[in-house]
């Protein structure tokens, strides 16, 4: 989803639409230079072509979790732990690289990181600690697929390093006019999508505590949508990415859409398939009033 050093590339590379990815150097060697920005351009690259794939195959498939649960996927773990352990490399890998760039200690760059942190606080620490004190039994053993939970430990750790290896290292600050303009404008959104994000998934958390196997969730966004959480997460990276102005922030908010939006097609699927007459006709997947 600048000044000093230049890459040194033949062919094109995404980097070459961008200004914003040239680092100011501490003059590292040459070697390690081109190694590491060799590294972050690969990564960056395999960020935006693992989003078509990732579209066609959820538009047939659909990973075998939660209201998709089925056999045949292997062995299983814990949702809580699965979730904790799949989202962990956003904290542990975005705190142990981010030192080591050269923009470490800029104001801007320890700002910019702060909401890339604060969500994935929430998804890896207190989301876990909701499901397993969700109340019910069969929340906290139902089984999640180990093999799904290490493809998503794979993204994050892709995802991880491309976002804090560009906020950290290769995004320029100085000289950037427009840098509070989008952090703020940017930040409104990233704010409002995590409050919905938030918001919704406490309804869902809600509904399983109560027990009795699936409810009709209502009140809120849920009267708009039907995946007000994949809504708000879908905010939250369209932020960030207005927040960064960069190819980084914004391979990250394609990837969100990519992911999410067949997710809540086929949610919204199996919510009409379940409920019937009863659920709400109106009610769109994730987008409101469109889609």
């Amino acid at each position: 989803m600048r000044h000093g050093t230049n890459l040194k590339t033949d062919p094109p590379q995404i980097s070459q639409l961008d200004s914003n990815l040239q680092p100011e150097s501490s003059n590292p060697s040459p070697t390690m230079m081109g190694w590491d920005q060799a590294l972050f351009h690969n990564s960056l690259l395999a960020l935006y072509l693992i989003g078509p794939p990732t579209v066609v195959s959820l538009r047939f498939l659909q990973a075998p979790y939660g209201k998709h649960i089925r056999p045949g996927w292997g062995p299983t773990m814990s949702a809580p732990l699965a979730w904790f352990l799949m989202e962990s490399p956003t904290l542990w890998l975005t705190l142990l690289l981010f030192p080591s760039g050269d923009h470490s200690s800029h104001s801007k760059a320890l700002l910019l990181i702060s909401p890339f942190l604060l969500h994935y606080l929430n998804r890896t620490c207190f989301y876990p600690i909701r499901l397993l004190w969700s109340g019910t039994r069969r929340n906290a053993q139902v089984g999640f697929p180990v093999l799904v939970a290490i493809m998503a430990f794979g993204f994050n750790l892709l995802n991880s390093y491309v976002q804090t290896r560009s906020v950290s290292h290769y995004v320029k600050y100085e000289g950037d006019g427009w840098f509070w303009w989008r952090f703020f404008g940017g930040g409104v959104v990233f704010v409002m999508g995590m409050a919905v994000n938030i918001w919704s998934d406490g309804v869902l958390v809600g509904l399983k505590r109560r027990g009795g196997g699936y409810k009709v969730p209502t009140g809120g966004w849920f009267e708009l949508v039907s995946c007000p959480n994949y809504l708000g997460e879908i905010m939250e990276w369209l932020g960030w990415a207005v927040m960064c102005g960069s190819w980084a922030g914004l391979g990250f908010f394609l990837y969100t859409c990519a992911n999410l939006v067949p997710r809540a097609r086929a949610n919204h699927t199996w919510y009409l398939n379940k409920f019937g007459e009863v659920y709400p006709i109106n009610r769109k997947a994730v987008i409101p009033f469109l889609y």
